[in-house]
């Protein structure tokens, strides 16, 4: 497993970077009811997230941030921290902002509450570069796109990455547009966007107080926001695939993923 020693360059020389996930779990969803606390191999999905975020190297703290009650006493009964948060966010982002400025932490992590199976180098790798770039205000994850039916599809987030390794769009139309072919199969260079962050404390801060901006509004994709008002994204590329529970398919496949007699043929316990 990857690990990463997070640090800064400060006055008095290398001063180490504290970090903390935090996971945002709403508890309504329009295609799954109660999302948080649906079972995986005995467990609510939201506590198979926390515990999979624990696993991570270099962390500080996890804490799941909810609007529901019945999120908190599930966490916290299997031994996790959960806070409360406002029922009136709009996305994850201010529901994380709400959390962050309780915090000192100079690092947040933003994993999704809906991936049961995120790998914990993944989220060590997204922290990384932070250890070396003193100005770096952002990070994601992104991995290369070969299907192309993902790749034509609005359901998965493409990322057009700079060859300095830092986002230039996400989009959810099949970017970038091959013109000698007529944008048939997939192009070199074309990423899926993974949807897991990593922020100093500050700029998430500063997101969170920003309007909504037209990029954003028209894709529905809140890391636009970001590049819009010119704060730059390292995209950190990886392998891992991300499993985002978002529809009953998907619980079924993660459910059939964590079975005892498949478990030991995935890369990710459960």
């Amino acid at each position: 497993m990857l690990h990463f020693d997070v640090q800064q360059v400060g006055p008095s020389g290398l001063q180490r970077l504290t970090t903390t996930a935090i996971i945002p779990a709403r508890f309504q969803s329009t295609r799954l009811p109660g999302k948080p606390l649906l079972d995986i191999a005995g467990l609510p999905m939201i506590v198979r997230v926390y515990e999979r975020v624990r696993q991570t190297p270099g962390l500080d703290d996890v804490l799941v941030a909810t609007d529901d009650a019945r999120v908190l006493e599930a966490v916290t009964r299997h031994g996790g921290r959960a806070v409360m948060t406002s029922p009136e966010h709009r996305s994850g982002t201010d529901r994380l902002a709400e959390v962050a400025r309780t915090l000192d932490s100079d690092l947040i992590v933003n994993v999704q509450g809906d991936e049961p199976l995120v790998e914990p180098a993944v989220i060590a790798a997204a922290i990384g570069p932070f250890a070396t770039d003193g100005l770096l205000q952002m990070s994601t994850i992104v991995r290369p796109l070969d299907d192309a039916h993902e790749f034509h599809s609005q359901h998965v987030v493409k990322a057009v990455v700079a060859l300095d390794g830092f986002a230039l769009y996400f989009s959810r139309a099949p970017v970038p547009y091959v013109r000698a072919t007529g944008n048939l199969g997939v192009p070199e260079r074309a990423f899926k966007h993974i949807g897991l962050y990593v922020y100093r404390r500050e700029t998430l801060l500063q997101l969170a107080a920003l309007p909504q901006s037209p990029l954003e509004v028209a894709e529905s994709l809140e890391q636009l926001r970001a590049l819009e008002h010119g704060i730059r994204i390292k995209a950190v590329e990886t392998r891992y695939d991300s499993i985002g529970v978002d529809t009953p398919e998907d619980l079924e496949r993660v459910r059939g993923l964590c079975a005892p007699d498949t478990r030991a043929h995935h890369h990710a316990e459960c």
